[in-house]
């Protein structure tokens, strides 16, 4: 059985030093992909916006800045509250989202508490996956038979 940790939030699309917009927003964690975080944006329209990265990114994220392609993500202080900011880049173009520090850390604390840091890949039972996808099957012995034993080649290397 697998788990889900979810958190909505509200997030702010900054853009300018003045002006930015609420984006409503899902975190989503999940057992069965425990080295990825989701977020799903909520931009008023029938299609939402997901994106997926690496927990470890987030999580590093909350004490130092951290990222070097697509996501970017570090903490600050805006007006003294806690703040993470995320940049996210796609050929589509830029944003950078503030979101709040406690909410987030809170979700994920949840997240570590259900799958600690380092066992990861025993939930993916990769391991399990390999053998059952390696195992023999009894129609496996019949390929591995000779089909023609009639088609002996004589010993001498006459062909």
């Amino acid at each position: 059985m697998h788990t889900v940790v979810e958190r909505e939030l509200e997030l702010k699309l900054v853009l300018s030093p003045e002006r930015g917009i609420p984006v409503p927003a899902r975190l989503t964690y999940r057992t069965d992909d425990p080295y990825a975080v989701h977020i799903t944006f909520h931009i008023g329209s029938a299609n939402a916006v997901d994106w997926t990265f690496a927990r470890e990114l987030l999580i590093e994220g909350l004490f130092r800045p951290c990222g070097t392609g697509d996501v970017r993500i570090w903490p600050t202080k805006i007006d003294g509250r806690g703040v993470l900011c995320v940049t996210l880049s796609s050929p589509d173009g830029d944003a950078l989202l503030e979101a709040p520090c406690a909410a987030v850390f809170a979700w994920a604390e949840q997240t570590l508490r259900i799958v600690p840091p380092g066992t990861e890949a025993g939930r993916l039972r990769i391991d399990e996956g390999l053998a059952a996808l390696l195992a023999p099957a009894p129609v496996d012995d019949l390929w591995l038979r000779d089909p023609w034993p009639s088609d002996d080649f004589p010993d001498d290397g006459e062909v």
